[in-house]
């Protein structure tokens, strides 16, 4: 209950963000269907990531952070773009578990390599849905048997701009992978995150 309503809240908070974001930078001759972040072109950004674990992964896991880098290639002039996206993320684990003195859960060392698509319905917002492979470099330490899972994110977020070439980027995801022990739901590492970037 506690993490639905931090979820609510920060998608409350975006929605807030991109209708004042969309009146601070619209124009009458700026279409209210078209990006005004930054110059045409690609864009990249370099980001900081945290999150909370829900589902099953939520029993053993109690946040996740790390870092990626990310480039938006656009298909239709600043409203469309192909994005690839490549991070690290630590997904740190609880320690005590169900009581137990002793009882810790290892740190999941992940790196999500993903590519997917980011549509600005309106100035300044979007939505963005990407998959790809995550990486797990330390499987024989979780007691894994794979190293490697399939991921997928669905993602909103805003851009505020910095500069004419420069911006912000924030947004609010669900990630989710398939399992990296077989048969054994609580290997599905399943979040929610916040990435905060900056873009050029």
């Amino acid at each position: 209950m506690k993490n639905l309503f931090k979820v609510s809240a920060l998608a409350l908070a975006f929605a807030g963000l991109a209708f004042g974001a969309k009146a601070q930078t619209s124009t009458p001759t700026t279409p209210s269907t078209t990006s005004t972040t930054t110059k045409s072109g690609i864009r990249y950004s370099i980001g900081v990531e945290a999150g909370l674990p829900v589902g099953n992964f939520k029993d053993n896991y109690k946040w996740n952070l790390g870092g990626s880098v990310q480039a938006d290639i656009p298909v239709v002039s600043n409203q469309l773009f192909v994005t690839v996206n490549a991070g690290y993320n630590n997904v740190f684990g609880k320690n005590n578990i169900g009581g137990v003195q002793g009882l810790d859960a290892t740190d999941f060392h992940l790196i999500p390599v993903k590519a997917g698509l980011k549509y600005f319905p309106i100035s300044n917002f979007y939505v963005q849905g990407e998959a790809g492979a995550a990486f797990l470099l330390n499987k024989s330490d979780v007691g894994a048997n794979k190293s490697t899972a399939f991921v997928y994110a669905p993602q909103i977020g805003v851009q505020f701009p910095v500069s004419a070439s420069s911006f912000i980027d924030a947004g609010i995801r669900y990630e989710a992978t398939t399992k990296y022990a077989t048969g054994i739901d609580q290997s599905k590492v399943n979040f929610i995150g916040l990435r905060v970037a900056y873009g050029f």
